[in-house]
């Protein structure tokens, strides 16, 4: 019998282009509360020409409560295809669910039936913890030769935060990363470089900095992450960090450009402690050395006082509060969602020293809660969060809340939330889809992850050009 690779496994990013439309998502919820009810591992209808189309298809809710649901991630991907990957024959089928603030890890087998995700297996906090010396797993990445997580803490809530590797196969923690961090001590989202080796990590807070919400001393006093830090892929040590400057806290989103032949990258950071405005800088090797530069600025917008939660009213002007960023496949467009305007921008970074921006569409906002088009009598709160591309670099799918206390701090009222979608043209413009809006009013629970059927732009990487 001849053995095929999974057909969503794609050699280079061109090729996964040309690949088949997404027909479903799958999204995380979570509870507002935080206890009594489970969070959910949701699946939306994305096919257009379903009668289903824009609406929640399943809900499958976890065991218990409490979890936080984040940012979750399929078990194998195109790496697979990587010349020197051991497990060329494995599926792209098992979801890893990992929970934020239980510090439980979930899998979910979606092969039997993709619209209703099955729970196989559950990785329990103090095993996590005995294996690894972390918690708070985070981030999801499907690597060459393991599954990949980060991980914000220690079992404590303190630091070091880093990443831990999980089998393949039996999804058994095998341990922590790492084996010299140098100075690293803050951590949040991990990216690599396959071609030159190199893993590329940022910086939010430890467990015991963020989960009680956001901190105005620490953010005044410049203790939240603000550096990039450099690895070997292969010897796992520490080589080299970057500073971003202790004014722009909160690097989070990393976004490698898809081609193994280019050293560059983005990455976002959330406030700047002197003006408000969130930052999007280049990562980049030149002469051997990792660099960063400073490419895209989205300044604050003033405000009424009277209309901002209680930590911005002496400021007069809402942060746009750059959370997620997103680039597509052909590495040309990088979507940046703006959950404190309620903006949802692009820009070609075909020349990435050089961004223009090409597009902007609007949805909720602190201030200006704009309705979506296909319901524009309805004010909307919270605002393009987390954000995912389609493979074809053509539509963008993207949900509103953050992390529930800090959703709490700068949308008082609650958030009530959707997924929507927006249209990406050929010359990077973009429209709101009028016709599609997955709202979970009616379930209560807050949307944050998205991942497609198939794979989307931040799942998988590529070895080949």
């Amino acid at each position: 019998m001849l053995v095929q690779p999974d057909p969503t496994f794609y050699p280079s990013a061109r090729e996964a282009m040309r690949g088949p439309r997404e027909r479903h998502a799958y999204v995380a919820l979570l509870d507002a509360q935080g206890e009594g009810r489970p969070d959910a591992l949701a699946t939306v209808d994305l096919d257009p020409s379903s009668p289903g189309y824009g609406a929640v298809a399943n809900v499958t809710d976890m065991p218990v409560a409490g979890d936080e649901l984040h940012h979750f991630g399929w078990n194998v991907c195109s790496a697979a295809l990587c010349p020197y990957a051991p497990h060329p024959h494995v599926e792209r089928r098992y979801l890893i669910v990992p929970g934020l603030r239980s510090s439980r890890v979930y899998v979910f087998d979606t092969k039997p039936d993709p619209l209703r995700p099955t729970l196989v297996k559950t990785i329990e906090p103090a095993t996590l913890a005995e294996r690894t010396g972390y918690s708070r797993p985070h981030t999801v990445h499907c690597g060459t030769d393991a599954i990949y997580v980060s991980a914000l803490g220690d079992a404590a809530g303190d630091a070091p935060g880093g990443v831990f590797m999980l089998d393949h196969d039996t999804f058994e923690p095998l341990g922590r990363w790492e084996v010299e961090r140098g100075p690293q001590r803050l951590h949040y989202d991990f990216w690599w470089h396959l071609g030159h080796d190199t893993m590329i990590t940022s910086e939010w807070g430890t467990p015991n900095m963020i989960e009680a919400g956001p901190d105005l001393n620490l953010l005044v006093n410049r203790q939240y992450g603000h550096r990039l830090h450099v690895w070997d892929l292969r010897k796992r040590v520490h080589l080299q960090e970057i500073d971003l400057g202790d004014q722009h806290q909160m690097a989070l989103e990393l976004r490698p450009a898809h081609d193994p032949t280019k050293t560059y990258g983005f990455v976002n950071t959330v406030i700047s402690v002197e003006d408000l405005s969130a930052n999007i800088f280049t990562w980049y090797l030149e002469d051997g050395e990792w660099k960063a530069k400073k490419v895209i600025t989205i300044p604050a917008e003033p405000a009424d006082p009277a209309l901002l939660p209680e930590p911005l009213k002496g400021f007069g002007a809402v942060p746009p509060l750059v959370t997620d960023i997103s680039l597509t496949l052909d590495d040309r467009i990088l979507l940046v969602s703006a959950w404190g305007t309620g903006e949802l921008l692009a820009y070609d970074v075909s020349d990435p020293f050089n961004p223009r921006q090409t597009g902007s569409v609007r949805i909720g906002g602190i201030v200006g809660r704009t309705a979506h088009p296909g319901s524009p009598g309805v004010a909307r709160n919270g605002g393009p969060q987390m954000v995912e591309t389609s493979r074809d670099g053509r539509r963008v799918y993207f949900t509103n809340s953050l992390y529930r206390s800090w959703d709490d701090v700068f949308y008082p009222d609650g958030v009530t939330s959707w997924l929507a979608k927006a249209d990406l043209a050929g010359d990077g413009s973009l429209s709101l889809d009028a016709g599609f809006l997955a709202d979970f009013a009616g379930d209560g629970r807050r949307a944050h992850q998205v991942r497609l059927q198939g794979g989307d732009a931040s799942s998988d990487s590529y070895c080949f050009p």
